[in-house]
C-alpha cells in the first residue's frame, strides 16, 4: 500500500519513488507525489516527513532532522 496524503484542499496525493543516474554517474532516489496510484508507490521512508507548500498546497518529502544537544566548554559551545 502506498503512502497517501490529503492536502489542506482536500486533495488526495500519492507517494512514488524513482532511481535516477545523476550526470556524475551517482545514483540517486528521488520521491516525487502524484494524484493517481502507479506501479512504482512506495512508503514514507524512515527519517523523512512529508511538509506542504502553503501557497501552492503541493506535498513534499522533507529530511527530519536530529538534533543533538550542544556541549558547553567555557564560553565557546561545541556543536557535534
Amino acid at each position: 500500500m502506498a503512502y497517501s496524503f490529503q492536502n489542506s484542499k482536500g486533495k488526495t496525493y500519492y507517494l512514488h519513488t524513482k532511481d535516477v543516474t545523476l550526470k556524475g554517474g551517482r545514483n540517486q532516489t528521488i520521491y516525487y507525489f502524484a494524484k493517481d496510484q502507479r506501479d512504482n508507490a512506495c512508503d514514507l521512508p524512515a527519517g523523512k516527513k512529508v511538509v506542504e507548500n502553503e501557497r501552492t498546497g503541493l506535498p513534499f518529502v522533507k529530511l527530519l532532522i536530529q538534533s543533538k544537544p550542544h556541549q558547553c566548554v567555557g564560553f565557546f559551545y561545541i556543536i557535534s
